[in-house]
């Protein structure tokens, strides 16, 4: 029951928080982009719940769920978010680009899929240091067609290295469908060329993101080398929340939210037997005070003076 409970209490925070920080951006709270991950809350959770503390994540512009889910403070969250000191980085950069070491999260760049040769880095110091660790790389389908990926996948292949391939296949590369990048239905048929398998679930699925995660990462423990994992989801925003997303139909988006991965979990913990509308209700409040305390202690925070920008742009000499 634990378990159950604690899932569903990751999928609504996951969603709590970026709804806060899409309601705070259009309010003019936030500053920079803004990227929600609405719609694919189970890709993210199920990609990092069987995770242990030393294994690192690469994540994405949507995937702030990764960082909750990896146990990063929500309120340093919120604080890197609004730009303030207390953030990650101080204030000098946005979500975008933040990593936390100390959790096992890596920050990315604006050039999707150039962390997944960096994620191919940790892996291969893993298999030298003979390591029982794996390295997470989450990527869309659209950097799927992006040099990096092809590097990175070649050289996991070769050296079967402890990484993961987890790709968000939300079926537009900002505006850009699937079918007008590439020839092939599903991104896992690119493994192959590599070396190693390809596996597609239902990214809208919790339990089956879970499965394929947890095949993946004993696999990488054991030194049998890397997995592609393509969980077929959505996005319910448009790339970002600047985006109207008027290349996609009502009814796309309408038949996608009918598979909502919130409201199909909450389906599975009625079947089980559980008082789902008791569950439903007591995880809205306590989500709901975890993200008024992030906003509140984030809004709080002292913003950046000034002369901090420019630390941290060289290596301190030794």
């Amino acid at each position: 029951m634990e378990q159950d409970l604690e899932l569903y209490y990751y999928l609504r925070l996951v969603r709590e928080f970026e709804d806060r920080v899409s309601k705070l951006h259009h309010q003019g709270r936030i500053p920079g982009g803004v990227y929600s991950g609405l719609g694919q809350e189970a890709v993210v959770v199920g990609a990092v719940y069987r995770l242990k503390s030393d294994d690192f994540i690469f994540p994405l512009h949507r995937d702030l769920g990764a960082f909750l889910v990896k146990g990063v403070d929500p309120n340093l969250l919120m604080a890197q978010i609004m730009g303030k000191k207390t953030g990650f980085s101080g204030g000098r950069d946005s979500f975008l680009h933040a990593g936390v070491l100390d959790r096992g999260v890596f920050g990315s760049t604006s050039m999707l899929a150039s962390s997944l040769p960096v994620a191919c880095g940790a892996a291969l110091k893993f298999k030298i240091k003979k390591e029982p660790r794996v390295a997470v790389a989450f990527f869309g389908e659209g950097a799927s067609s992006r040099g990096d990926f092809h590097e990175a996948a070649n050289f996991a292949g070769i050296h079967k290295l402890p990484v993961i391939f987890v790709c968000e296949n939300n079926f537009y590369a900002f505006s850009t469908p699937q079918s007008m990048q590439m020839a092939i239905e599903d991104v896992a048929d690119r493994a192959a060329g590599y070396g190693f398998h390809g596996h597609v679930c239902s990214g809208n699925d919790l339990f089956a993101v879970i499965r394929a995660m947890e095949h993946a990462i004993n696999q990488a423990r054991r030194g049998d080398g890397p997995e592609l994992i393509e969980c077929k989801t959505y996005r319910y925003s448009g790339h970002s929340e600047h985006d109207m997303a008027s290349y996609r139909t009502k009814e796309e988006l309408i038949e996608w939210e009918s598979r909502d991965p919130i409201q199909r979990y909450e389906f599975f913990l009625e079947k089980k037997g559980y008082d789902a509308a008791k569950i439903i209700a007591e995880t809205g409040e306590k989500v709901k005070a975890v993200v008024d305390e992030a906003v509140k202690f984030a809004e709080s925070s002292p913003e950046p003076e000034g002369p901090e920008a420019m630390e941290g742009l060289y290596a301190t000499p030794v």
